[in-house]
C-alpha cells in the first residue's frame, strides 16, 4: 500500500522540534562542565600560589606579594595569603574564591584552600 503525501508532511520539521527541545539540556550541560573547569583551575591556582608564598616565606620575603604574583585579577583580589612563622618550616596557606561562570563577576560563598611548605633558610649567613 503506497504511503500518502499527507503522512510525509506530518513528519516534516520533527528533527528541528526535537533539536530545539534538546538545546536547553545541551546548554546546561556545557555550563556545568565549564563551572567544573573553573573549580579545578582555582584549586590549581591556590596550590601554585601557596607553593610560591612558602618559598618566599622561607627566606623571610614578602610572601603575600609572591602568593598573588601569578593569580589573575579576580582571584588576586579575593586571595588570602598566610604564612605563620614557627619552627624550621614555612607553611603557606592560600584561600581563593571560586568564580561563577567567569572570573570577575560573582563568586561562590566557599573558598578553595592551597597549602605548601618549605624549609626555612638563613639569609646572608656566611
Amino acid at each position: 500500500m503506497p504511503t500518502s503525501g499527507r503522512t510525509r508532511r506530518d513528519d516534516r520539521g520533527q528533527v528541528a522540534v526535537e533539536f530545539l527541545g534538546m538545546v536547553p539540556l545541551i546548554l546546561i550541560t556545557l555550563v556545568l562542565l565549564w563551572q567544573c573547569v573553573l573549580v579545578g583551575y582555582t584549586f590549581t591556582l591556590a596550590a601554585n600560589a601557596a607553593d610560591e608564598a612558602a618559598r618566599v616565606c622561607a627566606v623571610d620575603g614578602d610572601y603575600v606579594a609572591a602568593g598573588k604574583r601569578h593569580l589573575g585579577g579576580s582571584w588576586s583580589r579575593s586571595a588570602r595569603v598566610d604564612c605563620p612563622r614557627s619552627g624550621d618550616m614555612a607553611r603557606a596557606t592560600v584561600e581563593l574564591r571560586v568564580p561563577v561562570l567567569f572570573p570577575g563577576a560573582i563568586a561562590f560563598p566557599f573558598r578553595v584552600t592551597g597549602e605548601a611548605g618549605a624549609v626555612r633558610e638563613e639569609v646572608g649567613g656566611g
